[in-house]
């Protein structure tokens, strides 16, 4: 697909990438980067009001908040998604450091502090104009993709900035080789430790778990002009990456992508199935073991550690199976090595073609598509590092 022609351009972008091209190789020097989060709360009392963010617009009571709450309570209302941030930034920095490369790092949440705005207004303060944004998110979809666009327009017109600074943003990293590595060493050495336990190859299943989202939402990720069949893009992406770590590694085992961490209303279809009921039912097949992979995370926070540690473990304990939970990419060195190689990608204008991807569905967009990502509730807002619906 080739840029817009028709005088449409794309939000606060740099000069290469305004005319909106799927893909951006022409150069451009940025001033800085920004790694944008999700955000958590750091104690108690930060738990209802982080909740309130997260949930703004929705008109949901607190006593609701509540049910969730507890999550967090459970480790003392702090979120470990903050200092998994703090320790990538740190990563960042050294890996920038080490390849001589002069791109400070500047940290924004969406939904705690420290918030997009601030970040975008130290941006500003510091003398930066031209920035490129990593954020915390591999796929597509509404929240892991188009809300962080909304994010940043947001933060420049709650800061005045529009016009004053551009922002870019690296491409969708699902595929990248930094960011599947780890989870095909830890496939790898979860199957290992299995087989040295004498458990036999047909009675053990991997299952890779990703964040379930409104089935509707899931058709509705990705460029509209494109099939990606009932799940959309969110769905294809994940099914590509799992089947490349298990044909990569040649394992004889079989696998099946499951969601977790499902909200809203029952009566709302969200993708299935759940990974506790897929356990379930494996349990009744005689599988005695399950790699539980947490494809669609960058860290360990709050879903990892509850959904999948505590919920998902205890759901294998107790129908009598074991259970290996492999690790998130975190700070693995490939994975920090990956995000500076996409901010060079941007930097240099490497050509789409000599772009690493490992799956045929990538290297994906550094622009999004017009209508990519709608959020059909909240129609569509002003997003940067996309071409307007």
């Amino acid at each position: 697909m080739s840029g817009i022609t028709n005088g449409q351009a794309v939000l606060a972008a740099s000069e290469p990438a305004l005319c909106g091209p799927p893909h951006v190789e022409a150069p451009v020097a940025y001033d800085a980067i920004l790694l944008a989060g999700f955000g958590g709360p750091e104690g108690q009392d930060d738990v209802i009001p982080f909740l309130r963010n997260v949930t703004a617009g929705r008109g949901i009571p607190d006593e609701r908040l509540e049910e969730v709450a507890h999550h967090y309570r459970h480790y003392g209302g702090v979120s470990p998604i903050n200092e998994h941030n703090r320790q990538l930034k740190a990563a960042l920095e050294a890996e920038l450091e080490r390849r001589g490369i002069d791109l400070p790092v500047l940290w924004g949440n969406r939904n705690w502090d420290p918030y997009m705005k601030d970040a975008v207004q130290e941006a500003h303060d510091r003398g930066f104009r031209s920035i490129i944004a990593l954020a915390t998110s591999a796929y597509s979809s509404y929240s892991g993709c188009r809300q962080y666009r909304e994010d940043f327009a947001m933060a420049l017109d709650a800061t005045g900035l529009r016009g004053e600074l551009r922002i870019d943003k690296v491409r969708q990293f699902f595929d990248h080789p930094g960011f599947v590595t780890p989870f095909a060493e830890g496939v790898r050495d979860a199957l290992a430790t299995f087989a040295d336990r004498g458990i036999a190859s047909s009675r053990t299943r991997v299952l890779f778990a990703t964040h379930s989202i409104p089935t509707g939402d899931a058709l509705r990720s990705g460029p509209r002009d494109r099939d990606f069949g009932d799940e959309g893009a969110y769905g294809a992406q994940h099914r590509a990456v799992a089947e490349h770590i298990m044909t990569t590694l040649g394992a004889d085992v079989a696998w099946k992508l499951v969601y977790q961490s499902r909200s809203g209303p029952p009566t709302q279809p969200w993708l299935e199935p759940d990974v506790n009921d897929e356990i379930a039912e494996l349990a009744q097949d005689g599988v005695e073991a399950v790699v539980i992979v947490p494809l669609g995370f960058v860290s360990d926070h709050m879903e990892v550690l509850w959904d999948l540690d505590t919920e998902a473990v205890q759901t294998a304990e107790s129908h009598g199976m074991q259970a290996l939970r492999t690790p998130t990419p975190g700070i693995h060195p490939a994975y920090v090595a990956g995000l500076v190689d996409l901010v060079l990608e941007r930097v240099h204008g490497t050509p789409a073609a000599e772009r690493p991807a490992m799956t045929g569905l990538g290297p994906w967009f550094d622009v999004c598509r017009p209508g990519c990502c709608e959020n059909a509730r909240l129609g569509f807002k002003p997003a940067v590092a996309g071409v307007a619906p």
